[in-house]
């Protein structure tokens, strides 16, 4: 097999890739100086107004907006991280070396639960990688299955059959969108009657594999093979967080060929041990057993993340990572190459902001001209190297993967005991002390000095299903304010602070909801008239940071619909999520323990479905979000109303006006729509009462 260092060749020319700063460096610079002195000249202003306060009231007051204006200007500060030198790359796959050259590629591909993350989903994900355009011999896929689920097993047991037609067929008729899902959902004709006998095939798996999940076990009417009944007999006293380690080869490159006789990648699932007394340190420990297994069984020297709702849209993908990792100039120090987290079935103002372009986009190009991007979690080419120095003495060219003794030392390399007194997840693989194993992942690697690359070429690499429903790191010893302060620059640095101290934005936001409009309704002033200089520090403060904003996202092709539902979202975010993950983070501090790890459904009914196409957000479930959701709108909508009828207070009545602007979808659900995804009577009583209950505080305290 191959080993964890691949042939490089010594000179390659014309250059494989290339690299252009981005045109609106000069733009950004000049915007970062002037908005800085405008924040230097609002704090002064800020602090100079509370020693002039006459009240002690006033001055509370304009102490919580300083701290309010003094979180935001930290928070702004970490984001010039990202625009302090962005840039872009080219890559020039036909420039590649012989095929024959390439170094071996390991793809990995973790699920959880099969009701949350249907097996069928997953194994569209994992045909679409095992037909990438690349040496069949060299290519190998991992199914990390978290759940030790038999439905799982049998899943993938079904897509090894239905991979010996699919991946010819793909082949031969230049497929591009690989996903068997995706590809029939589609319509899309190539010509022959080869498609609708595959969707027959796929069909009827899909039923078989449905049928398993619907009984909620595997049964033996649906096992043809002796054996494979044979395995499916040690499921039977299995749960999800009780197991022993499977490692199951169902195609074996040295064995298997496809319909038209060429060699098959290897597909392999693997399920790790579980033990209800031994941490798992969820997807992290699950890709570092990945990271082990594969080591022993085919130690490819470059690694590929999938998630399991991602797919591959473009077959060559690997060839544009490889201009990278095959590039003298970049290589030695090469940790990872990032493909952009891209989604299709969008609605037109992507209502959610689940495209999450900032985070997934343009983020990516401003970190790329530091020390790279993060690690974003999927669409992730690693160096093994960078993960994992060496072999877990691995298998020889001699030697078939599906060996007894081979299968024997990955179980092993799966147990739960195997990291105990080991620097796995610390110094070695994934790191944990995170649920965001991601961030933490790519942190520490730049950190140690390795580098990475941000891959977004013009068509989409990988595709994911959008989520269609809308129901710790900063203060730790990895804080990037203060660690490896020497190994990362202090653009990286504010960069990744911009990520580990996000979820602090919500005391602005809160502030910002509530406090503006309580003082309109009970005509207490916090901001200056339009007669005062001072105003207009303000206003410009305000419109700078939001057009800035906003000519960002549309630059990179987005519209004006879809940046005012990114920034509509950042705001919900900021008055619900963000809030409970401080509350979490501190109760953790003090050894309460609180709700772990949840995975994400992918399962959405057609109402849903319907909902979210016409651009309407679903608010039917009975949640504390969408309390306080109310509770902010109700707010902002007397304020607003008051305020118009004063005329006056401007500053504060554009505050409440903009909250009505964005709370509108919220005034929809309360009072307007009849359908199931409207607001439950009981949320929005309870945030009448608590509307009730702040006003009537408000009173109190601006009138004491």
């Amino acid at each position: 097999m191959e080993s964890t260092k691949s042939s490089i060749p010594a000179k390659l020319n014309p250059p494989l890739n290339m690299i252009r700063l981005d045109r609106r460096i000069p733009i950004y610079r000049i915007h970062m100086l002037v908005y800085s002195l405008a924040i230097l000249a609002l704090i002064y202003h800020r602090i100079t107004s509370i020693f002039a306060s006459s009240t002690l009231l006033e001055a509370v007051l304009l102490q919580s907006i300083l701290v309010s204006d003094i979180i935001l200007a930290f928070t702004w500060a970490c984001a010039q991280g990202f625009r302090w030198r962005p840039v872009h790359r080219q890559e020039f796959p036909a420039r590649l070396p012989d095929r024959t050259t390439w170094p071996a590629l390991d793809v990995f591909v973790c699920t959880a639960d099969p009701y949350k993350e249907p097996p069928m989903g997953v194994v569209s994900t994992a045909l679409s990688l095992l037909a990438f355009d690349y040496p069949a011999e060299k290519l190998s896929v991992y199914i990390s299955d978290d759940g030790g689920a038999d439905v799982t097993l049998f899943a993938f047991m079904e897509a090894a059959k239905f991979a010996r037609h699919w991946l010819p067929f793909c082949r031969d008729n230049g497929i591009k969108d690989r996903s068997p899902e995706a590809f029939f959902a589609s319509g899309r004709r190539c010509g022959g009657g080869d498609e609708d006998k595959l969707k027959m095939m796929y069909e009827a798996m899909k039923e078989r594999v449905e049928s398993a999940l619907d009984k909620g076990n595997v049964s033996a009417e649906l096992v043809s093979s002796e054996e494979y009944q044979h395995i499916f007999q040690k499921w039977k006293d299995f749960s999800r967080n009780n197991h022993p380690a499977v490692v199951q080869v169902l195609l074996e490159s040295s064995i298997d060929s496809d319909i038209s006789g060429h060699v098959m990648p290897n597909l392999i699932y693997v399920s790790r041990e579980k033990h209800p007394k031994s941490p798992h340190n969820f997807k992290a420990g699950a890709l570092n057993v990945l990271v082990r297994a594969s080591s022993v069984l085919t130690n490819a020297p470059i690694i590929l993340t999938v998630d399991c709702d991602m797919y591959s849209s473009d077959p060559t993908s690997p060839h544009k990572a490889l201009c990278y990792f095959l590039d003298p100039a970049t290589s030695s120090k090469l940790a990872f190459v990032q493909f952009p987290q891209l989604f299709q079935g969008l609605n037109k103002n992507d209502i959610y902001a689940g495209e999450l372009k900032r985070i997934f986009v343009i983020n990516g190009h401003g970190l790329d001209g530091l020390c790279g991007p993060t690690y974003v979690g999927t669409n992730t080419f690693h160096a093994r190297c960078a993960l994992f120095g060496s072999s877990l003495k691995g298998v020889n060219d001699q030697e078939q993967i599906g060996a007894k003794m081979v299968l024997e030392k990955a179980i092993q390399a799966a147990g739960c005991d195997y990291e105990v007194g080991t620097k796995w997840g610390d110094m070695i693989g994934f790191r944990y002390g995170s649920l965001v194993e991601d961030y933490n992942t790519g942190y520490r690697l730049h950190c140690e000095g390795w580098k990475s690359v941000f891959c977004n070429p013009p068509e989409p690499a990988f595709l994911g299903e959008v989520p269609k429903s809308l129901n710790d790191v900063g203060l730790s010893r990895y804080c990037p304010l203060i660690f490896c302060v020497r190994k990362v620059s202090l653009g990286q640095g504010l960069a990744y602070s911009h990520y580990a101290f996000w979820g602090i934005s919500c005391i602005p936001i809160t502030t910002y909801a509530v406090l503006p409009q309580l003082a309109v309704i009970n005509n207490r002033p916090l901001f200056p008239e339009p007669s005062n200089p001072w105003f207009y520090l303000h206003a410009y403060l305000f419109l700078a940071a939001y057009i800035l904003d906003m000519a960002d996202f549309v630059s990179y092709k987005s519209t004006f619909g879809r940046w005012w539902s990114d920034q509509r979202m950042w705001l919900i975010r900021g008055l619900t999520a963000f809030p409970f993950a401080i509350m979490q983070f501190l109760f953790k501090q003090l050894n309460i323990s609180t709700q772990g790890f949840n995975v994400t459904s992918k399962v959405m009914d057609d109402e849903q479905n319907k909902r979210y196409d016409q651009g309407f957000f679903d608010f039917g479930v009975d949640s504390p979000f969408f309390v306080i959701l109310g509770t902010v709108a109700i707010l902002s909508l007397c304020a607003f109303t008051v305020g118009m009828i004063r005329n006056g207070m401007v500053m504060e009545v554009f505050l409440a006006g903009f909250g009505v602007v964005n709370c509108w979808p919220v005034y929809e659900a309360m009072c307007l729509r009849v359908d199931s995804g409207r607001m439950p009577e009981r949320v929005t009583a309870r945030a009448f009462v608590m509307a009730g209950i702040i006003l009537v505080i408000g009173f109190v305290v601006f009138n004491v």
